[in-house]
């Protein structure tokens, strides 16, 4: 098929938690549901004082676009802290260190899009407080 559309209610979620003090994020994967072979995409929900793990992609341009709410994230060595609205869009390159927070009084939804499709070549660092 050359196209792929997926609507609101299409999307299926899953709990994707990081530490059991922290509100449960969830997920729902693009890439099937949409075919995607060149990237690999992901909606994410992040509750408010949820957060994500400090990681750096190894292979992948990512893209991250707020969708609602509002969400900080550390990128870079040393950290830079970005504050980010509804409709920010952040691209990280490759060995970027990065963690998204939720500090926000609200649940924000996320779209995150890598390319190319690798999965399992991210480092895993150690968490900021």
């Amino acid at each position: 098929m050359d196209f792929g559309v997926l609507r609101p209610d299409d999307l299926e979620f899953e709990q994707r938690p990081y530490r059991p003090q922290d509100p449960v994020r969830s997920a729902a994967a693009l890439s099937d549901a949409l075919g995607l072979t060149q990237s690999r995409a992901t909606v994410w929900r992040y509750p408010a004082g949820s957060r994500g793990r400090r990681h750096r992609e190894l292979a992948q341009e990512e893209v991250f676009v707020v969708l609602d709410g509002a969400v900080t994230m550390m990128l870079g060595e040393p950290p830079q802290r970005e504050e980010l609205p509804a409709r920010s869009i952040v691209r990280v390159a490759p060995g970027t260190p990065l963690q998204i927070h939720n500090d926000s009084g609200g649940e924000a939804t996320l779209l995150i899009w890598g390319a190319p499709p690798e999965r399992g070549k991210a480092e895993i660092l150690d968490d900021l407080e």
